[in-house]
């Protein structure tokens, strides 16, 4: 005899998160958002709601329409999300302070 038991959603993980994120780059520079410091904000819950604050390099950053939904396409994608909101913040501003040790490697900036 057969269990209909109820499928288990996956378990969402920060680094789950993480490495979706991972996966969008800014089309001008080589490295992705999360390494490149876009991100400044990661939140969610056992519900699988998610929350992003990003940033991006400049305010007038030709990229400024399309990034944030694709933040939210990736995110959505994560097994085990729900709901995901991205939101833009410009405060505080970025800086190459924020970018990863590995990404200033990869940059040519250490």
């Amino acid at each position: 005899m057969f269990s209909l038991a109820k499928k288990r959603s996956p378990q969402l993980t920060r680094e789950a998160l993480i490495e979706a994120l991972r996966q969008v780059h800014d089309p001008e520079i080589p490295v992705n958002i999360y390494d490149l410091g876009l991100i400044y904000r990661l939140e969610f819950d056992d519900a699988g709601k998610v929350l992003v604050e990003m940033t991006l390099t400049a305010p007038n950053c030709p990229v400024a329409g399309t990034l944030p939904h694709e933040v939210g396409r990736v995110i959505d994608a994560v097994p085990g999300v729900t709901d995901a909101v991205v939101r833009l913040v410009w405060m505080p501003p970025w800086s190459q302070d924020l970018i990863s040790e590995e990404a200033q490697l990869q940059l040519g900036l250490m």
